[in-house]
């Protein structure tokens, strides 16, 4: 049972949905629950006449039933939940009667069995056939059934689902986060759903601590009867000079039958609550949940019916009660057995369609262009409601990106995977994996940048952005460890540095022809011209996307866009070959390619190459030679380049190799993994601005 509720036409009143029938509430519906509140604390301390006693139990009994109904018509607990608080209110309302009652019974008790109304006298007389003894022993049952069984099993049932609720929290909101992330939802259903997990949380939460309510009201009447007992033969006998077997009579009736009005209506209200925590998420209510799996094995009711049948035929058995019960149980087998082959006869020509088409493009899943896969224990990461902030950070992530590189990246889409490690997380491009590491949430990593000493108690490892030596330390140490000179982040920063650093490398990657197109389409909104004169014009769309791929791979920001466009327009109509406009397109840049390496100084320090060593490679890479670099020679200046970037940028220079145009391109793809934040630079790639100061040498004679 879903309420909304909103505005209405008529002013001052609003509406209420309850499923499919919508109610106008008057404007004072809101001082209906403080009323009766106050109404039922009242009942405690004014006498109440019989008659109004009467209407109270029945009105008392008639709203169990009601919660019974509505609770066996639920689709969801939460179509219910206002449970807990109804459950609170019934209970009070049941122990204001008692109070009330037991005023009239023990002031009025000696008149007659009718004292405290018709109601109580009816259930002293007609259920238990006016024996106390019968009484006491009915009432203990019903309350050893209600506190003992339905109770008790109703409360541990809403402990665990409460308890599973809360575990279950972080995924079901990873689960939204990532349907929100892929477009399946928008924000208006995702807010739905978050709150949805929430409420459902809350109210086995709740649920929970309503079922001690019911097992206080059980402890609570059988104190009351024996109060009522004792009380009655005392102010009988000794107050009223009634004999002990009047007093017995009148009293005992009494309290019995005052007991008994208000058990069962708790009663009820606990078979209300132990349907509602019990229920598992279907589209039928519970009777139709019943109907649908009790009796849809037409096999089980004949077996039952052949067992019941043959227990008919023992001696001294009732033969009429068991034959008869195993006649009707064996007709509704045999009559199920029937509809169910009926159905399936009419089953082949509607499932025939669907077995030619078992297969589709439906089922063909696209890959995603970069994914988050995080152990169970990161899933707090992801948790909004926690206070985690890593979805956050990785918005932040890729604004920063389209900021820094010029085009924005694809969506990160955020998933638990168990076959990793609890603390474990891995970054996925094209479904393959360009990075894992491990963060542990409620820890800081202290990375040691290079200028700490001090050594710090708990787990050493390496930063998983960029290898720096770092340790997992508590929270607690973390001023202690700033102090000396380490950089301290969290477990978010950890993983969100890794993935702005792994989408930094592999840029190129992650610039498909869709976001190739969306920048032309960017660039088109403020220089329409330029966009629909080069591209395709005069560069096509596969070129024009090799060439920033090729940028990127060397890790140069397409930022300018205008001007990588209107280089290609400059050199398009010579040349459609992509290297060439790559290296055309990198002299147009320069600037911006040196202060992206260097920033705003004048003086460039760089690594250059020993003259001999430089013609030796520009004849091996000449356009005219006839053999590539020799191994040894390409050993060495990998292991020499590496070498000499490690201390340009100890020396607290960027490192960065100053070579001929000729051999730029070569040079670049094969120092790019040995030492893959170097920077090779062409000659014509610097601005006549700038001046060279030579740092290093690579092949100089040691």
């Amino acid at each position: 049972m879903s309420v909304t509720i909103g505005s209405a036409s008529t002013a001052g009143a609003r509406s209420v949905r309850l499923g499919t029938l919508t109610l106008n509430l008057p404007p004072w519906k809101a001082l209906a629950a403080p009323v009766v509140i106050l109404l039922v604390l009242a009942m405690m301390i004014l006498p109440l006449p019989a008659p109004l006693l009467d209407l109270l139990f029945t009105f008392n009994i008639a709203l169990a039933l009601l919660v019974l109904l509505v609770a066996s018509y639920s689709i969801r607990p939460l179509d219910f939940a206002v449970f807990p608080s109804v459950l609170l209110v019934t209970t009070l309302l049941r122990l204001s009667l008692n109070v009330a009652s037991t005023r009239a019974v023990l002031m009025h008790g000696h008149t007659g069995t009718d004292a405290a109304g018709k109601v109580i006298e009816s259930f002293a007389n007609f259920l238990i056939g006016g024996n106390f003894a019968v009484g006491i022993i009915v009432f203990s049952i019903l309350t050893v059934i209600n506190f003992v069984v339905v109770t008790k099993g109703a409360g541990r049932i809403a402990e665990v689902s409460a308890r599973f609720a809360l575990d279950a929290m972080p995924g079901k909101q990873m689960a939204i986060d990532a349907d929100l992330n892929a477009g399946q939802i928008d924000q208006v259903e995702a807010r739905r759903r978050r709150s949805e997990v929430s409420r459902e949380a809350d109210f086995f939460g709740s649920m929970d601590g309503a079922s001690k309510f019911v097992r206080g009201d059980a402890i609570a009447g059988i104190l009351i009867v024996f109060i009522n007992i004792v009380g009655g033969l005392l102010i009988g006998t000794m107050q009223h000079a009634l004999s002990i077997e009047r007093a017995a009579n009148n009293y005992v009736l009494l309290a019995i039958g005052d007991a008994l009005v208000a058990q069962v209506p708790g009663l009820v209200i606990s078979i209300a609550a132990g349907l509602i925590v019990s229920r598992v998420a279907d589209d039928d209510d519970v009777g139709t949940q019943v109907a649908k799996q009790l009796l849809s094995l037409p096999r089980a009711l004949g077996l039952t019916a052949s067992v019941v049948a043959l227990l008919g035929l023992v001696p001294g058995m009732p033969h009429f009660a068991f034959l008869a019960l195993a006649a009707a149980i064996g007709y509704l087998a045999w009559w199920l057995s029937r509809q169910q082959a009926a159905r399936a006869d009419a089953a082949p020509a509607a499932e025939a369609p669907a077995a030619s088409t078992e297969a589709s493009w439906d089922d063909v899943e696209p890959v995603d262009m970069l994914a988050l896969e995080v152990g169970y224990r990161l899933i707090a990461l992801v948790d909004r409601d926690r206070g985690s902030d890593l979805l956050t950070r990785i918005k932040g992530v890729r604004k920063k990106f389209a900021h820094e590189v010029g085009f924005l990246p694809p969506s990160v889409h955020v998933r638990d995977q168990l076959e990793l490690k609890p603390s474990g997380y891995r970054v996925l491009l094209k479904g393959v994996v360009v990075g894992e590491g491990e963060a542990f949430p409620g820890m800081m990593l202290a990375i040691n940048p290079g200028s700490a000493s001090a050594t710090l108690t708990g787990t050493a490892t390496r930063d998983p952005a960029f290898g720096l030596p770092a340790t997992w330390i508590d929270a607690m140490q973390r001023e202690a460890a700033q102090a000396a000179g380490y950089t301290v982040v969290d477990a978010a920063t950890v993983v969100a540095t890794h993935l702005h650093h792994l989408m930094q490398t592999h840029a190129s990657r992650l610039l498909g022809r869709t976001e190739a197109q969306q920048l032309l389409e960017h660039l088109a909104r403020y220089a329409p011209k330029l966009a629909e004169e080069v591209v395709p014009k005069l560069v096509p769309m596969p070129v024009f996307h090799k060439v920033l791929q090729n940028l990127l791979d060397e890790a140069v920001h397409v930022r300018d866009l205008r001007g990588i466009v209107e280089a290609l327009g400059e050199h398009g109509a010579r040349t459609q070959d992509a290297t060439e406009l790559t290296r055309e397109v990198r002299i147009a840049l320069a600037p911006a390619i040196v202060q992206q390496t260097f920033g705003p100084t004048r003086e460039l320090s760089v690594i250059a190459i020993e003259p001999a060593l430089e013609n030796l490679l520009v004849q091996a890479f000449g356009p005219n030679a006839g053999s590539s670099l020799e191994p040894g020679v390409a050993e060495y200046l990998q292991t020499a380049g590496a070498e000499a970037a490690r201390r340009q940028e100890d020396e607290g220079h960027p490192s960065c190799l100053l070579v001929p145009d000729r051999i730029r391109v070569p040079l670049a793809r094969l120092l790019k993994k040995a030492a893959p934040r170097l920077r090779v630079l062409g000659h014509a790639e610097i601005p006549d601005t700038h001046s060279i100061r030579i740092g290093r040498l690579i092949g100089e004679a040691k």
